[in-house]
């Protein structure tokens, strides 16, 4: 329970009722429903994707096995919490990146971000994310080096989708009136070769929308595990049935995103007011990963429905902010972090002052 300053929480007398669930059940739960979109992303980017989730989960857990041991005089890894942010921050990670990044990152999230406040629980940050920005701002050239999936191992892509729109909004191509067009008119270098998946795919992307399908199952050129959006909103459906995640964060963060993306979406390319291409937005970039998966981190996000709503809102007006008008085209990470440190502020809200719980 946490509480502070002229506010606590509640406390009811016994006899208490114990759920059930446990910390490690949770975080475990959350692996396998990430599984389908990361096994995804390794049959689209080949072996050098998974090696790069396998340093990132990797060296997370010697961190948190060699630091909470000598420092905090205790054994973490059964918690699952670990395995969690490695495999997550891999996710968040593009495929071409040099190992060295995964492993500082790793390191970076748990003996920085997690284990400096205490462990779990007592983190402020989600460790995925700030390690994530981290990385970002110290190697940002690696960082933006792009692997075209189902292709060799060398060939590498300009741009994700979302880079491709900043892009074209630098430098303005003369008939795109939308995100979608800069794909269908042959701008986006990643393509897929000969061969029957890669074929299967294309016959499946026929299905949906031209553009529409190839960002849905993430064929294109991306982060490991952020790139099928379908693949992650699939698995988390299981969260919300068994309620390890709050549906309150993850409701407000894509509907308020998805608001302001019609609304003004439209703008940057002339295109007026409340016609911006709200499928594109949600479809591309670590949107899905970062709204279902890490925004509603319970350790991160704030404890009542009020405050988690507002956490969400914040969320999504940022990110599109961000990626609107920020210098990288991505701004789910920081949009998020910088919602993390309102949470103290966000948990009053809804509060009891201490002197009325006392009484």
């Amino acid at each position: 329970m946490r509480s502070g300053g002229a506010f606590a929480l509640e406390q009811f007398p016994a006899p208490h009722l114990h759920e059930g669930t446990t910390t490690a059940g949770m975080m475990f739960s959350v692996v396998l429903c990430l599984l389908p979109a990361g096994l995804w992303g390794v049959l689209l980017f080949g072996p050098r994707a998974l090696y790069v989730l396998a340093v990132s989960v990797g060296t997370s857990l010697l961190t948190e096995l060699a630091v909470s041991g000598l420092f905090l005089r205790r054994f973490t890894l059964g918690d699952g919490s670990a395995l969690l942010t490695g495999l997550l921050l891999g996710y968040s990670l593009p495929p071409a990146v040099p190992l060295f990044i995964p492993a500082v990152a790793s390191f970076f999230a748990i003996a920085v971000i997690k284990l400096t406040f205490g462990g779990l629980g007592r983190n402020w940050m989600n460790p995925a994310l700030g390690a994530r920005v981290f990385v970002m701002f110290s190697w940002t050239g690696p960082m933006t080096r792009w692997a075209a999936p189902l292709a060799a191992a060398d060939a590498l892509s300009g741009a994700t989708p979302l880079g491709l729109v900043k892009e074209a909004l630098a430098h303005p191509v003369h008939g795109v009136r939308g995100p979608i067009e800069l794909l269908l008119a042959g701008l986006h270098p990643a393509g897929l070769k000969a061969g029957f998946f890669p074929d299967l795919l294309q016959r499946l992307g026929r299905l949906t929308p031209a553009g529409y399908g190839q960002l849905a199952l993430g064929t294109m050129a991306g982060c490991i595990g952020e790139g099928s959006a379908f693949l992650l909103a699939l698995g988390s459906v299981y969260l919300f049935v068994k309620k390890i995640i709050a549906w309150e964060i993850p409701a407000a963060y894509l509907g308020s995103f998805s608001l302001l993306a019609w609304a003004f979406g439209g703008l940057p390319f002339g295109t007026g007011l409340f016609r911006g291409d709200v499928a594109f937005h949600l479809l591309s970039g670590g949107l899905a990963l970062g709204a279902l998966y890490m925004a509603a981190d319970p350790v991160t996000s704030p404890l009542r429905r009020p405050g988690r709503i507002l956490f969400g809102l914040g969320c999504g007006g940022l990110t599109f902010l961000l990626r609107t008008w920020g210098s990288q085209p991505e701004g789910v990470a920081l949009a998020v972090i910088l919602m993390n440190m309102l949470v103290p502020l966000l948990n009053r809200i809804g509060a009891r002052p201490a002197a009325e719980v006392k009484k």
